[in-house]
């Protein structure tokens, strides 16, 4: 997947000059990939997991250079009847820095939970910061094939244990990265 994106991004530059992309209104996508969670905080000693990753964004163009709007990211994975969740809610912008590209930047802030059934459901939530970059390569009208790496990171998010706080933040992170499409 890495070797995709990486392949897609170098080809971008051909593919800006044979569809300029035009930015205006709204604007809704979603995307589906690999993800790999990690933990911050007073969590030492975990490896990081890889599961299934994706999102869904909306939102309004500002201008050819600037969207605005709101994302929701995912990340699953489920092993021996375990099944770990988190998810996030952000607000969004996207940052187009050639008018005449479909390469983007992206950062947000917004709210991220993660939650697991293991021996007793297990909970953790905070405030999340995420940033991103892809490339929105138009293969017809107000459609586009999106290449996308995101990293989601929270904080201040106490873990629970049915319920109950147990001290210290394990502030859940997730790298993700796939293949998305967009209606501009």
């Amino acid at each position: 997947m890495t070797v995709l994106l990486a392949a897609t991004l170098a080809f971008a530059p051909g593919a800006a000059a044979q569809n300029v992309p035009l930015r205006e209104g709204f604007w809704i996508g979603l995307g589906l990939g690999a993800g790999s969670l990690g933990f911050g905080g007073d969590v030492s000693g975990v490896d990081r997991e890889t599961g299934l990753s994706g999102y869904l964004k909306l939102g309004a163009t500002v201008s050819q250079h600037f969207l605005l709007g709101a994302e929701t990211n995912g990340w699953t994975k489920s092993e021996s009847g375990v099944s770990t969740r988190v998810g996030s809610l952000s607000a969004v912008g996207y940052v187009y820095p050639s008018s005449t590209s479909g390469f983007f930047l992206k950062g947000g802030l917004g709210y991220l939970a993660i939650s697991d059934n293991a021996n007793v459901q297990s909970t953790a939530s905070g405030v999340a910061a995420q940033l991103g970059l892809g490339y929105d390569f138009r293969v017809g009208g107000n459609f586009s094939l999106t290449p996308y790496a995101n990293y989601i990171a929270s904080s201040g998010a106490e873990l629970k244990v049915g319920g109950s706080g147990v001290g210290g933040d394990i502030n859940p992170n997730v790298f993700q990265f796939g293949l998305g499409v967009t209606w501009h």
